[in-house]
C-alpha cells in the first residue's frame, strides 16, 4: 500500500478506534429501554444542536451537495436555502411541544409510540402503521449513507465498491449495536464539529489556490452558473424547479431521527440554546458545502484535469489534491462522520420503531427491559444487511436515494405531527389518513414524470396529507375530555 494511502488508513483507524470507545462508554451507562433509545431524556444544548445537525446532514453534505453545486452552480442555492429555512423552523415549531407532549403521553419513547397515545389509539393501528413506515422509508435513507461509504473507501483506497459499502456498514454497526442512544449522540458531537472544521477549511485552501476571482472563473467555465434563476445549459427555472428544491425544507418535521434529539433534549431551555448552536452549524456547513463545489470545478478547470465523472467525489478529489495524506485522513473521515451520524441514529430509530412498536406491542407485551435492548440491537443488525442490499448499485446516486426517504418521513409524519402539537380538534382518524395518504402519495408521484409530475415528490404529498388530516378530523367524532386535557395541558406551558 502507498505510503499516502497508509497514512488515511491509520487516520480513518484512530477515528473509529475513538467511536468504538464512546460506544463502550455509553454501553456502560445504558440500563433499560429508554437509556437505549433516549439516552434517559438527559441531553444539554450542545450534544443536542450538534446530534440534530450531524444526524439530519449526512453523507449527502459532503458528497451529494457539492456534487449538486459542482454541476449546477448558483441554482444549488435554492436547495440549500430551503433546508436552512425548514431546519430552523422545525427547532423553533416542534422543538418544545414536542418534547413536552412525549412526556405527558407517558413517556412516549418513539414517533409512533407517542402518536398513539396523543390521540388514545387502543386499536394500535396508529402505531403499527407509523413503525412500517419508519422501517420503510429508513431503509433508502440508510442506503444512502451507505453508498457515500462505499464511494469513500473505494476512492480513497481504490477498494472494490461492494467490498467498499460491507466495510462502511460494519462501521456503522460497530458501536451502534451496544452503546444506543448514548453512543449515537456523543459521536455525533464529534462528527458534527469534525464536519464543520473540514467544510470550512477545504473551501478556504482551494480559494487561496485559485487565480483570480472565484465568480469570473466561473463566468469562464459556464456563466450560467452564476444565475441562480437559470440551469446549467441556460434555461430559465421553472415554478416547479424552484418550488421543488425550496420544498426539501418541508421534510424536517417529519424526520425521526432529528425530533428524537429534540424528546431527548433535558429542558425547554436547553432547547434555546441548542437552536441557536444548531442553526449556526447548519449554515456554515452548507456554505462550505457549496463552495467545494463551485470553487472546486474552478480549481480542476484552472489546471486542465479532466471532469469528473462522478461529481459526488469532488470533495474526495480536492482533498486528495491539497493536502498532505495525515491531513487528507482527517478531512476524509469528515465524510466517513457524516455517512456514520446520520445512518447510526437511523438504525437507532428503525430498531426502536420495530421494538416497542411492533415487538412489544403486537408480539411480547411482557418482555423485560433487557429483552428489549437486545431485541433493538439485533433490529440494527438485520436493518443495516438490508440497506447495504439496497446500496449494493455502485451507480446509485447519494442525493436521489435521500430525497425519496426525505419525501417519505416529510410527507408521512410532517402535517401529523406538527397539526397535532397544534389543532386541539385533530383526531386518531384524522392522523391515521394523513400518514397514509402522505406516504402513499410519495410511493405513487415518484415515477412519474413529465408537467406538473416533475414536482418534488415532497409537494403533493404534504398538501394532500394536510387535507386528509382536515378531512378526517372533521368527518370523525371530537376528541375526548382527557385528550383535550392533555393538549391544553401541554400548550398552558408554551404561553
Amino acid at each position: 500500500m502507498p505510503a499516502a494511502d497508509m497514512s488515511v488508513l491509520l487516520t480513518f483507524a484512530a477515528y473509529l478506534v475513538m467511536m468504538l470507545a464512546i460506544g463502550v462508554w455509553a454501553y456502560r451507562k445504558t440500563q433499560g429501554v429508554s437509556d437505549y433509545f433516549l439516552g434517559g431524556r438527559s441531553l444539554g444544548p450542545v450534544p443536542s444542536a450538534l446530534s440534530a445537525g450531524a444526524s439530519d446532514m449526512s453523507g449527502w453534505l459532503l458528497l451529494g451537495l457539492p456534487g449538486y453545486a459542482y454541476l449546477a452552480g448558483m441554482e444549488a442555492l435554492w436547495l440549500a436555502a430551503g433546508l436552512l429555512l425548514g431546519f430552523w423552523l422545525n427547532w423553533r415549531l416542534m422543538a418544545r411541544r414536542l418534547r413536552r407532549y412525549t412526556i405527558r403521553c407517558q413517556d412516549a419513547l418513539t414517533v409512533p409510540e407517542y402518536l398513539s397515545r396523543r390521540f388514545a389509539d387502543q386499536s394500535g393501528v396508529l402505531q403499527l402503521i407509523a413503525a412500517m413506515v419508519i422501517l420503510l422509508f429508513f431503509l433508502f435513507y440508510t442506503g444512502s449513507g451507505l453508498v457515500a461509504g462505499g464511494k469513500l473507501f473505494a476512492s480513497v483506497f481504490a477498494m472494490d465498491y461492494h467490498i467498499a459499502v460491507v466495510v462502511g456498514a460494519i462501521c456503522i454497526v460497530s458501536y451502534t449495536l451496544f452503546g444506543g442512544f448514548l453512543a449515537v449522540t456523543w459521536t455525533d458531537v464529534v462528527q458534527g464539529l469534525l464536519m464543520m472544521v473540514a467544510l470550512l477549511l477545504v473551501p478556504l485552501v482551494i480559494l487561496l489556490q485559485l487565480n483570480g476571482s472565484p465568480s469570473e472563473s466561473l463566468a469562464k467555465i459556464n456563466p450560467q452558473l452564476l444565475n441562480a434563476l437559470t440551469d446549467a445549459d441556460g434555461f430559465p427555472m421553472t415554478t416547479i424547479a424552484i418550488i421543488s428544491l425550496l420544498a426539501w425544507g418541508l421534510g424536517y418535521f417529519g424526520q425521526p431521527h432529528i425530533l428524537a434529539r429534540f424528546a431527548a433534549t433535558k429542558s425547554d431551555n436547553a432547547i434555546a440554546t441548542a437552536r441557536k448552536i444548531s442553526v449556526s452549524w447548519n449554515l456554515f456547513c452548507q456554505i462550505g458545502a457549496l463552495l467545494v463545489g463551485m470553487c472546486g470545478l474552478i480549481y480542476l478547470h484552472q489546471h486542465q484535469m479532466p471532469a469528473l465523472q462522478d461529481s459526488e467525489t469532488i470533495f474526495i478529489e480536492m482533498v486528495g489534491l491539497l493536502f498532505h495524506p495525515w491531513i487528507a485522513g482527517v478531512l476524509l473521515a469528515a465524510i466517513l462522520a457524516a455517512v456514520m451520524s446520520t445512518a447510526d441514529s437511523q438504525l437507532l430509530v428503525s430498531s426502536s420503531a420495530f421494538t416497542e412498536d411492533l415487538y412489544r406491542r403486537w408480539l411480547r407485551p411482557q418482555a423485560s427491559q433487557q429483552e428489549l435492548v437486545w431485541t433493538g440491537r439485533l433490529t440494527v443488525v438485520a436493518v443495516c444487511l438490508l440497506a447495504t442490499a439496497l446500496a449494493w448499485d455502485p451507480d446509485t446516486s447519494v442525493l436521489n436515494l435521500v430525497a425519496y426517504a426525505w419525501a417519505g418521513f416529510g410527507s408521512a409524519f410532517g402535517p401529523v405531527l406538527l397539526l397535532s402539537l397544534y389543532w386541539r380538534r385533530m383526531t386518531r382518524i384524522g392522523a391515521l389518513a394523513g400518514m397514509i395518504v402522505g406516504g402513499l402519495t410519495v410511493v405513487i408521484w415518484r415515477p412519474l414524470s413529465g408537467g406538473l409530475f416533475d414536482l418534488y415528490e415532497m409537494v403533493p404529498g404534504v398538501l394532500f396529507a394536510v387535507i386528509a388530516i382536515v378531512i378526517g378530523s372533521l368527518l370523525s367524532a371530537e376528541p375526548t375530555a382527557s385528550i383535550k386535557a392533555d393538549f391544553d395541558a401541554v400548550n398552558a406551558k408554551e404561553s
